[in-house]
């Protein structure tokens, strides 16, 4: 469908894109004999991958004894037998893609030109590059068989082949490779390519992106613990759930004709054939990503009020009118809600002065000089709004919520933040969007429900290292 190919010599990259994604085989797997109560412990997928398989697949009785070594230890064991590497699309590959038919010189001027800097641009690019190479080189070492794939390679095909993911980037890229991974089986391990640019959150810390091999030494020695990053299954009920959504990721790189995932665009196309008349009841559909950070749901146009009713934990259901609300894991809660959610020292130290003031308490027991006491507050404060990533609850966050007086009531029936183990949201909204980790939005308008839960097969699994 989608083709493009760029090839360059000497120092220059080997870039090709043949499909924008690849197209999972399934879209809902639950089928109408399982009972509803298995279904909430089911994956989103039936693929299965058995997570104690050897090690090294060169030799057989080396991988037996080594499995068994580590077992005998209370050890996990680590499937390395088939390793696929996702690589980041760098910024000089972005470039590279959007003007296929330019030559590097020409390039080079375009990018000085708008006032980007080239030299810094292909630097950068060098460094994914290398830590690529090098994570491939220590993965072989420890006796894995690897593949490198872009994010246009990163086809069901693949995934089904390797044992374990490795994405190498940052979180953009972790995010990538974690949204085609729809059980709890397959590993995912992120490296940070570049620590100087990226803080990398959700990968390995930043220590082990220059001590590669010793990453490696850990992961096939057991020396790490398994870690289930918990994350949103997201049903939605409407007459357009099957509408095809935008691939954000992709959305100004691509032309839009090609702008959807194609596995998602065939569903579509398959709905459309067989769908029913407008008097049936609204279509259900469990879809085919798990946020890993958030779900965000809102108008496309951010100026746009979002108007949209609310029921958590199956309470009172509430209309509520905001800049739209942000659904976060624990994974999430380091991202953006915290940015949403979390105090600044202005805040705070006007918070101080305002109390100081209110309560007669004099300087010597508030000031809003102090710095120490507004770091102490502040951090306490923000430290409050994260919660671990394998905690089986989310947070909501209402972005800028509209109320009914001109300033929020205490007693104000709707909480602008808090935790849930179920969210219900039916959408009023005119154009809005409901994203998932910020790279794929689905259409969301009036009169479609959407529910959010998390369940435990679909957790993501990923490993946190021992420290030496």
């Amino acid at each position: 469908m989608f083709k493009s190919r760029i090839l360059l010599e000497k120092g220059r990259i080997v870039f090709q894109a043949s499909r924008i994604f690849g197209c999972p085989t399934m879209e809902n797997p639950h089928h109408c004999s399982t009972s509803s109560a298995d279904l909430a412990n089911m994956p989103i997928t039936n693929i299965t991958t058995n997570i104690n398989c050897p090690v090294n697949p060169l030799n057989s009785t080396c991988c037996a004894s080594h499995v068994t070594t580590l077992r005998e230890q209370g050890k996990p064991s680590f499937p390395l037998k088939r390793a696929l590497i996702v690589s980041k699309l760098s910024r000089y590959e972005f470039e590279r893609y959007r003007h296929p038919d330019l030559s590097e010189v020409e390039l080079e001027r375009v990018l000085r030109r708008r006032g980007s800097d080239y030299d810094m641009l292909l630097y950068h690019h060098q460094l994914h590059k290398e830590c690529e190479d090098i994570v491939a080189a220590a993965l072989r070492d420890a006796g894995a068989e690897t593949r490198v794939v872009n994010r246009f390679d990163y086809t069901e095909a693949n995934i089904e082949w390797a044992d374990a993911i490795f994405p190498t980037g940052g979180d953009g890229t972790f995010l990538l490779a974690a949204s085609r991974i729809l059980n709890n089986a397959k590993p995912v391990v992120g490296f940070n390519s570049d620590p100087s640019r990226s803080e990398g959150y959700l990968c390995l810390p930043k220590y082990y992106s220059s001590n590669i091999k010793e990453a490696v030494d850990k992961i096939k020695n057991g020396d790490f613990k398994w870690l289930h990053r918990k994350r949103i299954r997201i049903t939605l009920i409407g007459d357009r759930v099957f509408d095809p959504p935008i691939e954000l990721h992709d959305q100004q790189l691509l032309h839009p004709e090609y702008r959807f995932f194609d596995c998602i665009q065939e569903q579509h196309n398959s709905a459309l054939q067989t769908k029913d008349s407008a008097e049936t009841p609204a279509k259900k559909r469990v879809l085919p990503v798990l946020a890993l950070n958030e779900v965000f749901i809102g108008e496309c146009l951010s100026a746009r009020v979002s108007y949209y009713e609310m029921q958590v934990d199956g309470g009172e259901r509430r209309k509520i009118k905001s800049s739209g609300m942000c659904v976060s894991t624990g994974t999430g809660s380091t991202s953006w809600t915290f940015s949403i959610d979390r105090l600044t020292h202005q805040s705070v130290e006007e918070l101080v002065r305002i109390i100081a003031d209110e309560s007669g308490l004099g300087p010597e027991v508030l000031n809003d000089k102090n710095s120490a006491l507004i770091d102490k507050i502040t951090s306490r404060f923000n430290n409050t709004l994260v919660f671990k990533p394998d905690e089986k609850k989310m947070a909501y966050t209402i972005r800028d919520l509209i109320c009914g007086g001109i300033w929020p009531s205490r007693n104000e029936n709707v909480r602008p933040r808090g935790y849930a183990h179920r969210i219900e949201v039916k959408s009023r909204c005119f154009d809005a969007g409901l994203v998932v980790d910020g790279g794929i939005s689905f259409s969301f308008n009036d009169g479609t429900s959407a529910i959010l839960e998390i369940h435990d097969p679909d957790a993501l699994l990923t490993i946190s290292l021992l420290p030496t």
